[in-house]
């Protein structure tokens, strides 16, 4: 490698003292010492110029390749904080090779994942053929196999790739040396599952979960819920500060009513908080009235002008209903372990929509349409409704106000909305609006909806009951923990487990199974909830992953081994890849930080689920192959003890379980 850096910094240098000629010579033409009839400008010098500075640039990032690899050689022997990214490592040696072998080539494709069969190695570099179209864009007709071959023989030397071929019009397969994946292992098992190295550190505020006051959480809300946790436990992972905020629905003209209805009901609630348990119930009986009481319906109006205008017994009496459900919401996250969910409903961008209206018509964003101040963006021929033509404020104006606040008290680099893609419209609008007006720049500030489709039944259908009611999410979670149970009677866990075991197991299979199936889709399309499904123990279920967890922890428990002779052996026992089966396990195990890598990207995060069904079968194959723990078969006594293979389990168990907690899952040790 040190000779390509040579190459460039001697060919740099000779281009310098090229330029010092010419320009010397220029100064003498323009001085009347020399005057050969030629302008005093000079195509030569300026292509001179040109290509030098093409050198250098590729010489800097050569350099920092080196410097790259240098550190990345030694992380896994190191106290860094991030784990081995191979696939990061590979792209960096083969962008290395193709920067040497094509130093002229702008921008060549970069090709680089694991193989999906160990045929053809463990990697494959699959740039070649792109290359070749590069290059006959331009005027050069050289063979995939050619460039392939250029490639190799100018990778520098590293400690990961034990060897290399060429296959079929110009793939490279890549083999990756035994040593270094053992040593990936050992790693993960003295420092624990860490996250792949970032560029920096963001502050990301995500907008999740999001419920309507006075309302119960339904099934609409479970996706953005368990999506936003999701991704939010992802980002805090991989080293990020997050702020989760709920966008709650705490204002507007039905508040009128409640507070009607609530002065009717408890006359008394000034001085005695009203007993409200069913919110849902007390908000259809004021919609009741208010349909059909012209009466109720003016005082209801009336009221709404004096919450806009704080007069404290109605501001007393909103507050008693936002805090009725605010109970009744923390219950729900409580039970699907989500916390740190700062509330912000609409009511908190009350006085900030006056600011940002002001702001966006003294710098003369907004025009008049009858009555109505509008204003247009680039994203929709349908302009934003900042002010109604009777003074109020839409949700385009809290919208604004709160992207704005966002991104000016905030001060976030990442802005995540989880938001079902029925308001993809409407949300690009806001960020064309933010944008254009200049409070946020996407070079800087990266804004982005999160969407997903709808929960269907089985009859694919959007999901309600019998009735034709949209389904409680309380009570979604309350058949699951029923279903869950029984289940586990199914199998006669109720048997073996103690009564504080069965109850934690139940807990980890019905929510876990409740997540998981949302989780394992890919979130932009809608997919059915079915219970039978989730819980079923075979295929890509919660069921199946947690199973498999609670019996490679049971491996340690028969082998007598606890955490710390875990710990003791993994700074001293070597990890066999001997075996096809470890070897694989092995390789499934390190690719954890580039899967992590990949969902940072895109934010999918059904990718970590096919990740870990994968790890799942992976590993049962290797059970099954490879004995970890041998007894006498006439005494049952253990006579052998393969360390290394139990390492292997462990390794295993701490990868699932860090990937469990990503999703939002809470595996147990017996179940």
């Amino acid at each position: 490698m040190s000779d390509i850096v040579t190459k460039y910094t001697e060919r740099a240098v000779q281009q310098e003292a090229e330029i010092a000629q010419l320009k010397q010579e220029i100064l003498q033409l323009q001085n009347g010492e020399i005057n050969d009839g030629n302008d005093s400008s000079s195509p030569e010098l300026d292509k001179l110029r040109t290509e030098n500075q093409k050198l250098k640039y590729r010489l800097a990032h050569l350099l920092r390749s080196i410097e790259e690899e240098e550190k990345q050689s030694t992380r896994i022997t190191g106290t860094d904080t991030v784990m081995t990214d191979i696939s990061q490592q590979l792209q960096g040696i083969f962008a290395f090779a193709i920067m040497s072998a094509f130093p002229d080539l702008a921008n060549p494709t970069m090709a680089v994942e694991a193989s999906k069969n160990d045929r053809f190695g463990d990697y494959q570099c699959n740039s070649a053929m792109a290359i070749a179209q590069q290059l006959r864009a331009v005027g050069r007709k050289i063979s995939p196999n050619e460039i392939a071959q250029a490639i190799v023989k100018n990778m520098p030397s590293n400690k990961i790739i034990e060897k290399v071929e060429i296959a079929g019009p110009g793939f490279i397969n890549v083999h990756i040396q035994r040593p270094f994946i053992s040593a990936v292992i050992s790693d993960i098992l003295t420092k624990g599952v860490r996250p792949p190295k970032i560029d920096r550190k963001k502050k990301v505020v995500i907008d999740m979960s999001s419920p309507n006051i006075a309302k119960e959480m339904h099934v609409g809300h479970l996706r953005s819920t368990i999506i936003g946790e999701s991704i939010t436990r992802l980002l805090q992972f991989a080293g990020h500060d997050v702020q989760k905020v709920c966008h709650l629905g705490d204002w507007g003209t039905q508040f009128g009513m409640l507070i009607a209805h609530l002065q009717d009901r408890f006359p008394d609630y000034l001085t005695k908080s009203p007993p409200i348990s069913d919110l849902q119930a007390f908000y259809k009986e004021s919609k009741v009235r208010f349909d059909e009481d012209a009466e109720f319906k003016k005082r209801a109006y009336s009221l709404v002008v004096q919450l806009q205008a704080k007069e404290p017994d109605i501001h007393k009496a909103w507050q008693l209903i936002c805090d009725i459900s605010y109970r009744a919401f923390e219950d729900i996250y409580e039970r699907l372990d989500i916390k740190d969910l700062i509330p912000r409903g609409e009511s908190f961008y009350q006085d900030l929509m006056v600011e940002t209206v002001q702001d966006l018509e003294s710098r003369g964003f907004l025009e008049l349409d009858e009555g109505r101040k509008i204003m247009f963006t680039d994203s929709s021929k349908v302009p934003l409704t900042i002010v109604k033509s009777d003074g109020g404020f839409t949700y385009d104006t809290s919208d604004m106000a709160c992207i704005r606040y966002r991104v000016f008290v905030d001060k976030a680099d990442w802005i995540l909305y989880v938001v079902d893609a029925g308001q993809s419209v409407h949300l690009e609008n806001i960020y064309a609006g933010g944008r254009i007006v200049g409070w946020y720049d996407p070079a800087r500030v990266r804004v982005e909806h999160i969407k997903f489709g709808v929960v269907l039944g089985e009859d694919k259908k959007k999901f309600k009951t019998r009735s034709g009611d949209t389904v409680r999410l309380a009570e979604l979670l309350d058949e699951g923990m029923r279903r869950s149970l029984d289940k586990l009677k199914e199998k006669e866990r109720d048997k073996v487990l103690t009564a504080e075991e069965l109850s934690a197991a139940q807990r980890s299979v019905a929510y876990g199974c409740i997540k998981y199936a949302d989780l394992c889709h890919n979130r932009v399309n809608d997919y059915v909830f079915s219970f039978d499904k989730m819980l079923d123990d075979k295929g890509n279920t919660a069921v199946y992953l947690l199973y498999a967890y609670t019996r490679i922890k049971s491996i340690a428990r028969l082998a007598k081994v606890d955490d710390a002779a875990v710990l003791q052996a993994a700074g001293s026992t070597p990890i066999d890849v001997i075996h096809a089966k470890e070897w694989k396990l092995a390789k499934c195990l390190s690719r954890f930080p580039e899967i992590v890598s990949r969902i940072l990207n895109d934010l999918l995060m059904h990718t970590l689920c096919e990740y870990l069904y994968e790890l799942t079968t992976t590993f049962t194959e290797f059970y099954d192959a490879c004995y970890c723990v041998e007894k006498d078969r006439q005494t049952g006594v253990i006579v052998k003890v393969n360390m290394s293979r139990i390492l292997l389990c462990e390794a295993a168990a701490a990868v699932m379980a860090k990937g469990f907690h990503i999703l939002g899952l809470d595996p147990v040790n017996r179940m």
